[in-house]
């Protein structure tokens, strides 16, 4: 054990703009800072072993974002090598299929002049872009903490930096024998672009009321698997989108199937957090689901090569938070700018980088630094990414409370109503209760019998964990606490059937039963594959996600 007196200091360095995670909007205000000042310092932070490794995403891009950032993209080698050649949106039964025809579909829907891609490579090139205009790009640097500035006459300090790349703590969370104490990182302004749900995100969130005038969050929890099909199933930049069986009509969710080159095909089921019935499993329901025969003809006698899962934004424009705060800005998914009905947040999770960066570029020009950016806010909300958002905003709260099928109807005539006349006639709808609190209890609702997998279209958790490459130090702590130990037995297992159980898609939590024992809650942290799920679906609200050592965690090659 080391004594805490003989830790050693952290050392700082000073940038003028640091970045945590090296996603899409990170990278985008990463490379518009640089090209608005090529002698401006920016530091990009990644936790992952490489940029790209903690990506996922469905993914079609609609590449405004990219034509706006870098017009060249297709000279410079960007890789977006499919572009999508037919769109397909179909309502699933258990053995049948009906497709909805493409006239009665909102334009907004139209996946025309977009690319079927992977977001994880699609970052690690953004990633070598920045690198050349000279911006340094650190992976492997988990960013542990937020450094603060003083409070002054009674407002909370602005942030000015973040500790990362800390090593070698123990289980109990003591500095070890090997201990790194990280490096503080230091910034005129600090942007968080970590994804959905991210730890010091919502750290800021709470501490500056950034939610103070906006509706609760909203999420989903997105599952996928990449196959290699045979080439006669291969059906190149075709894109299916599916609602109904398994999930069936009470129950907010849907999927995709994505053809994209070399013979591989995205495969991916997106079940909303908001489902009432606690034995609900949404990976089971993905599982399910490539049962179906629309989807296992196309893989049959194929081979799935990679796994993963994160949860996704759903709340739309009402859920915003106020996306400044003093010293920084909330970029991308961080602050939840997915468009639902579209299924797309890539585009203007690159859009916020861009302003975020010109907001952040302006100030530092005027000699400012810790204070509030409140052109980029502005600009979110009233321009590309506003503009994207608002005539969508009421398809999420009518899902909740219609269904897909209700929700379908009603939102498809809000947005074509919006389409039209530029508004929308529903106003703007609220969320309700967060997902959390919608969470039934168990005595109220049916167990579900899952087919056992077969091993050849659908797998048990931790064989397709496998499939994700995931990987945490064994001697490092938990990075999944809990507020309250005794919840999960005491109250989770009795009133909810301890749901952890089920909506982990990694197999992470587990209720142990041993004849003449107590229950007793078991974590298998080094299956986490951060998806963020437990964070938000905990009926209790008692597990909080925090980043664990860099570098730990999947390792997405291509999702």
């Amino acid at each position: 054990m080391v004594d805490q007196s003989e830790l050693p200091e952290r050392d700082a360095m000073d940038f003028d703009v640091v970045i945590v995670g090296a996603g899409p909007a990170g990278l985008s205000a990463a490379i518009r800072l640089k090209q608005l000042d090529e002698d401006i310092n920016v530091v990009v932070l990644e936790k992952g072993s490489e940029v790209g490794a903690h990506i996922l995403s469905g993914a079609v891009l609609d590449p405004i974002g990219l034509d706006k950032l870098i017009p060249d993209w297709k000279e410079k080698g960007a890789p977006l090598n499919t572009k999508v050649t037919s769109d397909k949106f179909m309502i699933f039964g258990p053995a049948g299929s009906l497709r909805i025809p493409n006239f009665l579909m909102p334009p907004l829907m139209n996946n025309h002049g977009n690319y079927i891609v992977s977001m994880g490579n699609v970052c690690r090139w953004m990633a070598e872009q920045a690198e050349a205009m000279g911006v340094e790009v650190f992976p492997n640097m988990a960013c542990s903490e937020l450094i603060y500035g003083d409070a002054v006459d009674g407002k909370k300090g602005e942030v000015t930096g973040v500790v990362a790349g800390e090593f070698g703590r123990e289980k109990d969370g003591t500095p070890g024998p090997n201990y790194e104490p990280g490096m503080i990182l230091n910034g005129k302004y600090v942007m968080l672009s970590e994804g959905a749900r991210g730890s010091l995100s919502k750290e800021v969130i709470a501490k500056y009321d950034l939610d103070a005038n906006c509706d609760v969050p909203k999420f989903g929890l997105g599952i996928k698997e990449i196959w290699e099909v045979k080439p006669e199933n291969h059906r190149l930049g075709e894109v299916t989108h599916t609602m109904g069986w398994p999930l069936g009509l009470k129950n907010g969710g849907g999927s995709f199937m994505y053809h994209l080159e070399d013979n591989q095909v995205y495969v991916g089921y997106i079940v909303d957090l908001n489902y009432k019935n606690p034995h609900l499993s949404p990976y089971n329901e993905f599982q399910r689901w490539k049962h179906h025969p629309e989807i296992s003809e196309v893989l049959e006698g194929g081979k799935r090569v990679s796994y993963g899962a994160r949860v996704v934004t759903k709340g739309g424009y009402q859920s915003i938070p106020k996306t400044v705060f003093p010293g920084g800005a909330l970029l991308g998914c961080s602050a939840g700018l997915v468009n639902l009905p579209r299924i797309k947040g890539n585009h203007n999770a690159m859009l916020s980088g861009i302003a975020a960066a010109e907001a952040a570029h302006k100030a530092i020009g005027a000699e400012r630094s810790g204070d509030e950016l409140h052109d980029y806010d502005s600009e979110l909300r009233s321009g590309l990414i506003g503009k994207d958002l608002k005539p969508v905003r009421n398809v999420a709260p009518l899902n909740g409370k219609f269904g897909p099928l209700g929700g379908l109807t009603l939102g498809g005539f809000d947005m074509w109503f919006a389409t039209i006349f530029k508004f929308n006639i529903l106003g703007t709808l609220s969320h309700g209760k967060n997902d959390a609190e919608s969470t039934g209890k168990a005595a109220d609702y049916s167990k579900i019998t899952y087919p056992k997998p077969d091993g050849v279209l659908s797998f048990d958790r931790l064989t397709n964990v496998s499939f994700s490459a995931t990987n945490h130090g064994e001697e490092q702590p938990v990075h999944l606490q809990l507020a309250d130990a005794s919840i999960p037995i005491e109250q989770n297992l009795p009133e909810y059937a301890e749901p952890a159980q089920l909506y982990c898609p990694a197999g992470v939590y587990e209720v142990i039963t041993e004849e003449g024992k107590d229950p007793r809650f078991q974590i298998n942290s080094q299956n986490c594959v951060h998806c963020k799920t437990c964070d938000i679906k905990d009926p209790a609200q008692n597990i909080t996600w925090i980043t664990p050592e860099g570098g730990g965690g999947p390792n997405y090659p291509n999702m």
